[in-house]
Parts: structure tokens; C-alpha cells; sequence
């Protein structure tokens, strides 16, 4: 038997750790975590995972505020989410792009990989379309 994990093992473990991270630094859990491969892109999504005291601002009618809270949380925990994609699936994260929806409670985060990562039944994973990379901005 293969010491290599399946793609659900990845993305289930990636969503368990993400779910770990956000109880650890903002002491919220979000309800559900989904996580899925595509060749080497890895897109997760977040529900609810705007935070109580976010909720009460948004009850206070601070939604300026809530936007700008919420896009210093999201930055803030970006590089721990970049860095737990490059430890659980084993490849460097060449771009991240995240967002969030206070209106829905969720997140979004597309990570575009370095390479496919390993997996016994890679096979399983969609195939995106080759883009060339784009040139670099001086």
C-alpha cells in the first residue's frame, strides 16, 4: 500500500488545519470548511467565518468598520494559511488571493500552487487549461 495520500485525505486535512487556525488566532470556528484541488490551483471556502465581534458591529450598523476589521484579520491570517497549503500539500503557494462577504459570513481563497501536488489518486483532480505566466512587473 502507498504511504501517499489521496486528494480527500489532502483536502480534508487542509480544511481540518485551516478550521484549527482560525479557532487558534481569532477564537472563531467556522461552521465548515470546504477545500478542493484543482491540478495546482486549491480553492477553499469559509462559511461563517466572520467573528462575533464582527457580527456585533454589523448589528451596530459599523459596516465601514466591519469591512476594514475584516480586511486586517484576512491579512493578518493569510500567511499562516499560505504557509499550512505549503506544509499539507507539500508544494510552494505561488499566489493567494482571498476575500470575504460580511453579508454571507463567508470567505473565499484561491491558492495558485508551484506545482500538481503529490497524491495517490491524482488522476482524480480536475485539469485546468496551461496559462502562461505572466511577465514580470519591474
Amino acid at each position: 500500500m502507498s504511504a501517499e495520500p489521496t486528494v480527500g485525505q489532502l483536502e480534508r486535512k487542509l480544511s481540518q488545519q485551516i478550521q484549527a487556525l482560525y479557532k487558534e488566532k481569532l477564537g472563531h470556528r467556522p461552521s465548515q470548511i470546504l477545500c478542493k484541488l484543482f491540478d495546482q490551483k486549491v480553492v477553499i471556502v469559509i462559511e461563517d467565518s466572520i467573528t462575533p465581534a464582527e457580527q456585533l458591529l454589523v448589528a451596530n450598523g459599523d459596516e465601514r468598520l466591519v469591512e476594514q476589521v475584516r480586511s486586517n484579520l484576512d491579512e493578518a491570517i493569510s500567511p499562516y494559511i499560505r504557509e499550512t497549503i505549503e506544509q499539507i500539500l507539500e508544494v510552494k503557494v505561488e499566489d493567494f488571493l482571498s476575500d470575504a462577504t460580511i453579508e454571507t459570513g463567508r470567505t473565499a481563497i484561491v491558492a495558485v500552487l508551484g506545482d500538481t501536488p503529490v497524491a495517490r489518486n491524482i488522476e482524480a483532480v480536475p485539469k485546468g487549461k496551461k496559462v502562461p505566466k505572466a511577465p514580470a512587473v519591474p
